[in-house]
């Protein structure tokens, strides 16, 4: 077990050969190197794969051992300074490590068919690869000056991602915006771990939390310049996991490509911030006050996701609302002392929303062969519906996804959210009522995604968004251009005669279709408009190597709740969870025994199951007879006008909608206060910079100018005029000597 121990430093490398061979092959090989792009994928998920299976290995081991293993070497020794570099191998890094790289070889296997099409199919390997590296370094880190480093290479990984399609501005600014947010809150996180070493003189985490208890307990300590640090500690956890203020950057991240926004909101980057949090909850929890700051960041969090992402039209900034939310969540549990129910909610949430956001992705997909690739109409909900006969497999997904995220029993998050929820009435009643509140905004922002996208009726009128009339419609690849050779290889002429064949010809008159043969098994709809009868293709299910990683999500969906559900040993209530994170536990003086009564735990979930379900079914008293009504085009086109608002305005107040929809006014706020004010504040330092700073010498150097200038003009050559003007002045500073000394 030692030596197994000893070879945990490969978990962060082992993935770092494969960004590093794409980017000699396509500086050396370029052309070799794109042809054999595919292997490049293979490489990254195996790599990722023998992570997972090593980081399992470990996590066995912790379980039947409850052992942690920290080595560490020698780095900058100076003196009295020395910072070593090593890696901590505790059930924190295990659950973070699994986590990574499960959600992380899921999500590549699907790259492997979403990208296909994109020019760019390298650097997104490339850049996944260095991110899995970045955040399993992070995780592994043994103190916090390496954190530090690897939380830089995260914000590097993302900017990168994020702004993948760096050529729509959309996407260049959203990065740009992610890179800005997040560095306000890394400058806060430096800034306190700086003010720890020099409080603690130490940036290991055990030599840290020693030092910093035993100047708390000898009262050794300013407590404000403690608790400052610790709030800039936290800021990049703020920043990070997307808390109030700082999360304006998270619904922007959707321009990114869908995987990167399934890896980010899930098990990576987002996770980063609580991941921290929990790693310093033994620093944060001595600290006076801090630890109620915390849970008040993450209840404001939690309502705030909940109630912007009530009215959002794009599907994946509704999805990047929730996650805001359950991180929330997260943190109100973090805040509390509930170690044990925030790591939980970690892995339960982290399973289901990478289910969502894959689901969300096959379904973008989809819509992209009615309305070419569009981002704001393909992930536009108001354009969709009807897609359940269309694509089964992952609305099937995308509904447990739902459920689960709604709380409902046996899907995981109802294991983890419940918990969270009886711990809070124990902690404060008025966040135990925000909670359980937002639960059922939970249940009814979550179900209104699912019938927008699934129920009802299809809802895209496709002559109007295809911009051309008389146009034959056919799909383009995902970035690829309109008629390109490459975006047309799955395409063919389609005559009359081909379609009496298949028993479709009365959708078509004499003229010829170009439609994708891959798609010829599926149905076509007819839609009529002002007379005239136009054909397109249905929607289709995704590819089989998009769909296997959504089903093994599923299954993750479905029994990874079950890691915590107490059972019975030795007349002592246990869990797997609870055994698994015994050590860290302990860290924070709590019983690694988790009684449970389960007649108290039967009614609460009773009480929580009745909230979510009051949520679900106000969403179907709004959203499903709306859907079910649109018998014709025209009800379609003038629902597609006036999108959601018309239902809000008639069920609830148009402020809530205009509050979600136009995110909190947040962005608004920044944008008029803060953007313009720094714009003005750095308007005045130019202007004091140059009239002020530079303005004295200058001016001084001008007016030496003018006094030579009027010298030389008196100055005639002629001694006689010289002595003529010296004896005056002599003669008049003598007489006004005279007369003052009078």
């Amino acid at each position: 077990m030692e030596q197994t121990y000893q070879y945990a430093w490969i978990i962060p490398f082992l993935p770092l050969p494969v960004p590093m061979l794409i980017g000699l092959g396509l500086l050396i090989f370029p052309t070799a190197t794109k042809s054999l792009r595919r292997m490049w994928a293979f490489q990254s998920v195996l790599l990722l794969s023998i992570v997972m299976i090593f980081s399992m290995n470990l996590s066995i081991q912790q379980i039947n051992s409850s052992s942690v293993y920290q080595y560490v070497w020698s780095w900058i020794i100076n003196n009295d300074f020395s910072l070593e570099f090593g890696y901590l191998i505790d059930p924190l890094t295990s659950i973070m490590s699994i986590l990574i790289t499960t959600v992380g070889i899921m999500v590549l296997i699907y790259s492997d068919n979403y990208m296909s099409h994109d020019h760019g199919y390298l650097r997104f390997f490339a850049y996944m690869s260095f991110f899995s590296t970045s955040m399993l370094g992070l995780v592994t880190s043994s103190n916090l000056i390496q954190i530090y480093i690897f939380w830089e290479f995260v914000g590097i990984c993302s900017y990168l991602l994020i702004g993948f399609w760096f050529t729509r501005p959309v996407a260049a600014k959203a990065c740009q915006k992610a890179f800005v947010t997040n560095r306000v809150g890394d400058f806060g996180l430096l800034l306190g771990i700086l003010g720890f070493y020099w409080i603690t003189g130490s940036f290991e985490f055990r030599d840290l939390f020693q030092i910093f208890n035993n100047l708390i307990s000898n009262n050794e300590v300013n407590f404000l310049f403690v608790t400052l640090c610790a709030v800039l500690l936290f800021a990049g956890a703020i920043a990070k996991s997307a808390q109030f203020p700082l999360h304006v950057w998270l619904p922007d991240a959707m321009e990114g490509p869908t995987p990167i926004s399934a890896l980010i909101h899930a098990a990576t980057m987002v996770a980063a911030g609580i991941f921290l949090v929990a790693r310093l909850l033994p620093l944060f929890i001595v600290i006076p006050h801090i630890m109620n700051f915390i849970s008040l960041i993450g209840i404001i969090t939690v309502f705030l996701g909940a109630t912007l992402a009530l009215a959002q039209k794009d599907i994946k900034r509704g999805l990047a609302y929730s996650t805001m939310s359950q991180l929330g969540y997260m943190m109100l549990a973090l805040g509390m002392g509930s170690y044990r129910s925030a790591l939980f909610h970690l892995i339960t949430h982290a399973y289901s929303k990478a289910l969502l956001f894959l689901g969300s992705g096959s379904v973008i997909h989809s819509m992209e062969t009615l309305v070419g690739y569009c981002p704001k109409k393909s992930q536009n909900m108001v354009l969709m519906g009807g897609l359940t006969k269309h694509v089964p497999i992952t609305k099937t997904s995308f509904l447990l996804g739902t459920l689960s995220l709604c709380g409902i029993p046996p899907l995981a998050c109802f294991w983890s959210k419940d918990e969270i929820l009886n711990d809070s009435w124990l902690y404060s009643p008025i966040f135990a009522i925000i909670a359980w509140s937002t639960a059922g905004l939970t249940a009814f922002y979550m179900c209104r995604i699912y019938l927008l996208t699934f129920e009802g009726h299809l809802n895209v009128h496709f002559q109007n968004y295809n911009g051309k009339k008389n146009t034959p419609f056919y799909s383009i690849s995902l970035w690829g251009k309109e008629g390109s050779k490459k975006s047309n290889k799955n395409f063919r002429l389609v005559t009359l005669l081909d379609m009496k064949k298949n028993g479709r010809a009365s959708f078509f008159s004499n003229k010829v279709y170009k439609i994708d043969v891959r798609n010829m098994i599926q149905p076509f709809l007819s839609i009529p408009h002002f007379g005239n009868t136009k054909t397109y293709s249905y929607p289709y299910e995704s590819d089989n190597t998009m769909l296997f990683p959504i089903l093994i999500l599923v299954l993750f969906t479905l029994f990874v709740g079950f890691l915590g559900i107490p059972f019975n040993q030795d007349g002592v209530d246990l869990d797997i969870l609870s055994k698994w994170l015994t050590p860290s536990i302990n860290l924070l003086h709590k019983n690694s025994n988790n009684s449970i009564d389960w007649y108290e735990f039967c009614t609460d979930a009773v009480f929580s199951v009745s909230i979510s379900s009051f949520g679900i079914f106000i969403a179907f008293f709004l959203y499903k007879p709306v859907y079910s009504s649109f018998q014709n085009l025209d009800l379609i086109n003038s629902f597609v006008k006036m999108g959601p608002k018309r239902i809000f305005s008639d069920k609830i107040k148009n402020g809530i909608y205009d509050w979600s929809y136009n995110r909190g006014y947040i962005d608004a706020f920044y944008g008029t206060f803060l953007t313009v004010g720094m714009r003005k504040l750095a308007e005045f330092a130019h202007f004091f910079d140059r009239r002020i700073i530079d303005g004295i010498p200058n001016g001084v150097g001008l007016m030496s100018f003018f006094v030579a200038e009027v010298i030389k003009s008196v100055g005639g050559g002629r001694i006689s005029s010289y002595l003529f003007f010296y004896f005056s002045y002599v003669s008049m500073f003598l007489l006004i000597y005279y007369f003052l000394n009078l």
